[in-house]
């Protein structure tokens, strides 16, 4: 049996038995770890969130990788080949889920007066719009076709807005291409992600009609979108695509390269990557905050039982096991303080999560509501918290050795 730790269950579990001054400090010490657990576990369930959201908004435009045409000319990017052969080659590789053509075709919509600077995407019928479809406010996605034009458009609630359009009104778009080419197209649905930057500039039709606006062959495209399987798999897959680019770009003479979604949005992902230094800003603080409590009812319980301590010298006990009683004793406070703040935690996310209580600004953040995502991050979090916190209390304990016992038993 572990005496130490006996001792402390005794005295922990008959502390509501006292009336002594220790009682309200070891409750505030048990809140403060609470309250501190309550602040990592929804500090780390938002900033996963946000991160995860943003990101799976972001490849729901353009996919984890993009291969595409390094050169251009008056016309805008050059074309790639992108032929089923090259297609099979990257659907290969392992981690690849989904490689599709797309051809984006900037250009200008103008509806009665009014006017706005897009960009035309057109995808295929093989390639996945069900980003797009969930995000979808009204009307349906149209048939997306490789052989015949459509004459359909989905565009962004935003452009929507912009231009007092709505669902069914026919819309003129302006393309400048060995002159200016107009083209007339009905609007069947209308999408709304919230992430701006995209949402300003992004429509999406068919790819035979934006590869007709260029005067492409079938087997020609802006770009492949490549989707993986894993976010975490995006680098090695895109190493393993420029390989294969290589050989193709050596028969057909074009340089081509592909690059992961965080190189082509650079200084959004830069600022993904700045939230982690706030996470990690917020947990430090809120270590501080607890650790300065659990010090505090921890000197002031060893001033309390000051007498409990000079009669364990005066039977023999030494100073490390005295120091280990409260120490473990701290463990008590601190187990309960973080099964308190994780229970109260859970209570909060879950809440959000279900109702959308509190609300964001969508044309900051990127979303309406404060997203909320559990993590396998919460568990470390919690056991380097619970161990941090308890090593602080070593230093207070060392105020047991300079307690003598004949003065200690005296002591009220």
């Amino acid at each position: 049996m572990n005496l130490e730790l006996f001792i402390a269950g005794r005295l922990y579990g008959t502390r509501k038995g006292t009336r002594r001054i220790s009682r309200p400090a070891v409750t505030i010490a048990q809140w403060g770890v609470a309250i501190g657990a309550v602040v990592m576990f929804i500090s780390i369930c938002i900033i996963v969130g946000f991160k995860n959201q943003v990101k799976e908004k972001v490849v729901g435009f353009g996919g984890n990788i993009q291969a595409m045409n390094a050169e251009t000319d008056m016309n805008g990017p050059m074309p790639m080949s992108a032929d089923e052969e090259m297609l099979d080659e990257i659907r290969a590789i392992q981690g690849v889920k989904q490689a599709e053509p797309f051809v984006n075709k900037p250009g200008m919509i103008v509806t009665g007066g009014e006017y706005e600077g897009i960009v035309l995407m057109g995808v295929g019928e093989g390639y996945d719009l069900s980003f797009i479809e969930e995000n979808l406010v009204e009307g349906v996605l149209p048939h997306m076709s490789d052989t015949v034009t459509s004459n359909s458009i989905v565009i962004s609630r935003s452009i929507a807005d912009r231009l007092n359009c709505k669902l069914d009104d026919r819309i003129v778009i302006y393309f400048l291409q060995n002159g200016i080419k107009a083209r007339k197209m009905t609007v069947t649905g209308i999408y709304e992600t919230h992430l701006n930057e995209l949402d300003n500039i992004m429509t999406i039709t068919d790819i035979y009609t934006t590869r007709r606006l260029y005067g492409w062959e079938e087997e020609k495209a802006g770009g492949i979108e490549i989707t993986t399987d894993e976010y975490d798999a995006t680098y090695g897959v895109r190493d393993k695509i420029n390989g294969i680019l290589q050989e193709y770009g050596n028969l057909t003479g074009e340089i081509t390269y592909a690059a992961t979604i965080d190189e082509l949005y650079p200084a959004l992902f830069a600022w993904l990557d700045v939230l982690d230094q706030t996470v990690w800003l917020i947990l430090t603080l809120v270590l501080c905050i607890a650790a300065f409590t659990m010090i505090s009812g921890l000197l002031i319980l060893i001033l309390e039982k000051s007498s409990f301590i000079g009669i364990m010298k005066a039977i023999g006990a030494k100073n490390v096991s005295i120091r280990k009683i409260f120490i473990y004793y701290s463990c008590f406070i601190i187990g309960k303080g973080l099964l308190i703040g994780n229970g109260i935690g859970i209570v909060l996310c879950i809440a959000q999560q279900q109702t959308g209580l509190v609300a964001l600004d969508p044309s900051m953040y990127y979303m309406d509501r404060v997203p909320i995502e559990f993590s396998w991050l919460l568990i470390p979090m919690n056991i380097a918290m619970f161990i941090l916190s308890v090593a602080v209390m070593v230093v207070p304990s060392m105020l047991i050795s300079k307690i003598e016992p004949t003065k200690a038993i005296k002591f009220e």
